[in-house]
């Protein structure tokens, strides 16, 4: 695979110089309309050590805007990092649209390295190379460019360039014994390189090898892949503009047999029986019972979560529901045994400007706890297959293939050890209706109350179909769903409380079994 990328090539410093003039007024050019069409870029620099990756990434800040450039070095992981599930760092380093993110050493540095030292085995290494294949596909179905270069030089040369560098006092601190030490591994490192580049080399996401032994050929030769890819891009968007414009313009042609008589009839269907139809919503306690067991399970959820903070063990809570369904009674019960200082409270409303620029699920990674800390968010990531999906905020094609991306953001959530739980509060109909006209006369509650939550009420249908939509999809082992009968609020807030307690009770024991067992 490497033998292409191991001929010596060289160019001339006449040559080099006679290129750069045309090459940088045309990344500058496109770089300005990729912002313009938001447009986001994501490359990557892997490879040979020596082989020119930090020169490259610094060049290319030189030739375009830094500006509109956002330089990440993904080194070993820092503490706070290692408290939060893997790949929360790199989401964190992701450019937002119509910006260029330059990434050194990222999500494929720790999978190789693991393997070259035989810390994990081809197996548990083909996984590690499937999730980011995972992760590449969700952002580029985003509509993110992604390019990935793997700059190379053979052994021989990697020797010569370690030993001119230690020959120059003023490089000679860019080789370190762990240089040398790869060095000796050379073959390792380039067996399992040829590995990584097969599987992820994809369309969506190509690996591009660059011969580094030259730095004037390295450098034109990476400059041009990257205009390349960018221009193709633009046209490919420009197009699909297009289309979709005439498409928009079509006259809608009515059905042959069809027969428009101007008169509207509407018929009343009853709707599709669904998972919230199977849920007794006559469940209640007596104030008496549900002051005690309140008491109760506050007082077992505060001792639990000081054994979790203890261990480290975090908890993330999702709150979803109709409108007026109780959530923010029953997450100010669930604070209210908790340690305030340990808690954050994170409201979901329309994205900001800076969420709305990147991937819908950067907003959520970002909040993402330390560890033995709890974390609430009062609506989530579900919107897209909620809100988003009855509103038409999102095509059909991007909320279909969220329940995907929403299972593999919570598997990598559990496979960190956090205790993860996803709640929908549910209320019939009448009870909703009740609770608005007791919010409009309730001066402290009309606030509560918008236009929104009237129409929302209108579709009714559409979002139980939703909902159950949603639960069939993304109610997992790992992540099920608890759906709440919350006609009756005392009873809502107790079932919260203790399914939460129960979930943290399970992980502890588990925490426990696997100290025993190591």
């Amino acid at each position: 695979m490497f033998e292409t990328a191991e001929l010596g090539r060289e160019l001339t410093k006449k040559a080099f110089k006679a290129r750069v003039p045309s090459l940088r007024e045309a990344l500058l050019s496109t770089q300005f309309k990729l912002r313009e069409a938001g447009l986001p870029v994501i490359i990557l620099f892997a490879g040979v050590d020596g082989a020119g990756k930090g020169e490259t990434v610094n060049l290319l800040n030189e030739w375009m805007d830094p500006r509109w450039i956002s330089t990440r070095s993904f080194d070993d992981p820092s503490v706070a990092s290692l408290e939060r599930p893997h790949y929360w760092r790199f989401w964190a380093g992701l450019p937002p649209n119509g910006q260029i993110g330059l990434l050194l050493s990222a999500w494929y540095s720790q999978p190789l390295l693991k393997r070259v030292y035989g810390d994990i085995s081809n197996a548990a290494f083909d996984q590690k190379l499937d999730e980011i294949q995972n992760l590449e596909q969700t952002l580029a179905d985003d509509g993110a460019l992604i390019l990935k270069f793997w700059m190379h030089l053979g052994k021989d040369a990697q020797e010569e360039r370690f030993k001119s560098f230690e020959a120059d006092p003023l490089l000679e601190w860019r080789v370190t014994e762990r240089d040398w030490k790869h060095w000796r591994m050379y073959d390792e490192f380039i067996a399992n390189a040829e590995r990584l580049i097969s599987r992820t080399s994809v369309g969506h996401a190509p690996w591009h090898i660059v011969e580094g032994y030259d730095q004037n050929y390295r450098s034109i030769r990476v400059a041009e892949l990257i205009l390349e890819a960018m221009q193709a891009r633009l046209e490919a968007n420009r197009v699909r503009e297009e289309l979709r414009k005439v498409s928009a313009a079509a006259p809608a042609v009515a059905p042959a047999d069809s027969e428009d008589t101007g008169d509207s009839v509407t018929v009343d269907v009853p709707g599709p029986l669904t998972v919230l139809s199977r849920l007794d919503m006559s469940l209640d306690l007596q104030n008496g019972d549900y002051k005690k067991a309140l008491r109760e399970q506050q007082a077992r959820l505060n001792s639990l979560h000081r054994q979790a903070f203890k261990r480290g063990l975090t908890t993330v809570l999702v709150f979803e529901g109709s409108d007026a369904a109780g959530k923010g009674g029953a997450i100010r019960r669930c604070v209210a045994a908790l340690d305030a200082r340990q808690v954050t409270i994170v409201p979901v409303a329309k994205p900001t400007d800076e969420e709305y620029a990147h991937h819908y699920l950067w907003r959520f990674w970002r909040h993402l706890p330390r560890a033995g800390r709890v974390l609430i968010f009062d609506r989530s990531w579900y919107g897209r297959v909620l809100v988003e999906r009855v509103e038409g905020f999102a095509s059909e094609e991007e909320w279909r293939r969220a329940y995907g991306e929403i299972n593999a953001f919570e598997s990598q959530l559990v496979e960190h050890g956090i205790v993860l739980l996803k709640f929908w509060l549910h209320i019939s109909a009448d009870e909703q209706l009740e609770r608005f006209n007791a919010r409009e006369v309730t001066p402290h509650k009309r606030w509560k109350l918008t236009d929104e939550d009237w129409r929302n009420r209108e579709r009714w249908q559409e979002y139980e179909e939703a909902v159950h939509d949603m639960v069939e999809r993304t109610s997992t082992r790992a992540s099920p769903w608890v759906l709440v009968a919350a006609n009756s609020k005392r009873y809502a807030r107790v079932k919260v409380i203790t399914s939460v307690c129960d979930a943290l009770e399970n992980a502890l024991a588990r925490t426990d079994s696997e100290t025993e067992h190591d």
